[in-house]
């Protein structure tokens, strides 16, 4: 399993390991059945290096406060934000509702709440797990598909570790500000939890990037 002490360094290393070694399909380059630890989620933001991404640490913040909110129209963000990104406007429903907001979706059923009150009842609960895609609902799925599969916690060594399996993962946008949403939601069950935040693993069945986001020059020999 490959381990990355931050965000950051996973961001830089998958994007190279993808530019060598990525297969075409569906408009990417993209790997398979790929896991990854994170040492220390908390340290979150992605910066430039080689990769010019100009990650908006801004913008990753008010996607949180909307999850927060467990509103899932998108007029809450743009209230948040300012404006609504392109992206949500293309996924959203006729009344502006999406199912992509993650935070409506660990709010259904009380999910989170659950989370927090079955680790706190016993630190070996194998059962604090959030699910949001669900194959049942894929007839609902007509604007937007959740990208992510579920999350689950587990205290082991007295730290709050999590564990995000997803389905489908674009490095370029989707793991960038993903990322961010989800060490901020171990970080959050953890401070409800009374207890240090531990790793953040992360398995993507589909990690890919969209041509578009490649170099121009894909024969030279890149450094992972």
């Amino acid at each position: 399993m490959h381990s990355f002490d931050t965000a950051d360094n996973a961001f830089h290393s998958l994007y190279w390991r993808i530019v060598r070694n990525g297969v075409d399909f569906a408009g990417t380059k993209a790997l398979f059945n790929v896991g990854f630890e994170i040492q220390f989620p908390a340290h979150n933001a992605i910066h430039n290096g080689r990769i010019k991404r100009n990650w908006s640490q801004e913008y990753a913040e008010a996607e949180w406060q909307w999850y927060l909110s467990g509103d899932r129209n998108i007029a809450k963000l743009g209230e948040l934000y300012g404006k609504v990104p392109a992206i949500w406007k293309r996924m959203a429903d006729k009344d502006g509702n999406v199912n992509s907001n993650y935070g409506w979706q660990w709010y259904r059923n009380d999910q989170l709440r659950k989370v927090i009150n079955n680790l706190g009842q016993n630190h070996e609960s194998r059962q604090a797990a959030i699910s949001i895609y669900d194959g049942k609902e894929i007839d609902d799925y007509a604007n937007d598909t959740p990208c992510t599969y579920a999350v689950q916690f587990t205290v082991l060594n007295g730290k709050l570790n999590m564990s995000v399996v997803m389905r489908s993962n674009d490095l370029w946008y989707g793991f960038c500000n993903d990322q961010y949403q989800f060490s901020n939601l171990q970080m959050y069950v953890a401070y409800e939890l009374n207890l240090p935040v531990g790793t953040y693993y992360h398995f993507a069945h589909n990690l890919h990037l969209y041509n578009d986001k490649l170099p121009e020059d894909k024969t030279r020999n890149f450094h992972i």
